[in-house]
């Protein structure tokens, strides 16, 4: 009998679904070291989510385990990532949330740095803002906020969380660190991901084509 408090079936076919998608994400470059860490609700209770350490580029179904939203390891005693509440937080909170994306890419990096300081990188009249889930013009302005970085992993939560009670967001920054992405589905997650990337990118180009 089995008293795994979770579809096993739906976690393997979660689990190719991260791994495949991992993959091309690592491939781009953007998660070096064994940095980055990524999830997908399993139901109304757990989460699937890469384990700690892991090379991002190379996972097997094995490195994908399950957590509660309390960021419990269920089912097998792995190590989830330290940053695994980031995740559940969401999970919690927005029940349409579906998958939650973390990497680290250079344009990512940098930008957290250089915005540091004021808290936010406010992104305004580009086209590709459409590709936002709920945004139909470029005729708008999203505020991506950047958050500092620290180990205390409940305090970074609760200044996510605040943030969260002032209005939608699709992602957020790290300072030194990365980004943050969600979405209701992987689809929806890598295309917000992916548009904030692309956005930074212009920014910083734009950045450095104005000079000082």
């Amino acid at each position: 009998m089995n008293n795994t408090p979770y579809d096993t079936t739906r976690l393997s076919e979660l689990a190719q679904v991260l791994i495949d998608n991992i993959r091309e994400l690592a491939q781009a470059g953007w998660t070096p070291a064994t940095s980055s860490n990524f999830s997908h609700r399993l139901d109304d209770q757990h989460a699937a989510i890469t384990v700690s350490g892991k090379d991002k580029g190379r996972l097997i179904e094995d490195d994908i385990m399950v957590v509660d939203f309390d960021g419990k390891a269920v089912g097998r005693p792995l190590r989830p990532s330290a940053e695994t509440l980031l995740h559940t937080q969401l999970y919690r909170r927005f029940p349409e949330i579906g998958c939650v994306l973390h990497t680290h890419s250079p344009v990512q990096t940098i930008a957290s740095r250089l915005y540091a300081a004021n808290g936010h990188i406010r992104i305004e009249g580009y086209e590709l803002l459409k590709a936002f889930h709920g945004n139909t013009t470029h005729e708008t302005a999203v505020e991506i906020p950047v958050f500092p970085n620290t180990q205390d992993m409940d305090e970074l939560a609760a200044k996510v969380e605040a943030r969260l009670d002032e209005g939608c967001m699709w992602g957020y920054l790290i300072d030194g660190h990365g980004l943050y992405a969600w979405g209701r589905d992987m689809a929806e997650a890598r295309r917000h991901l992916e548009a904030i990337e692309f956005l930074l990118h212009c920014e910083l180009e734009l950045r450095k084509l104005r000079g000082p």
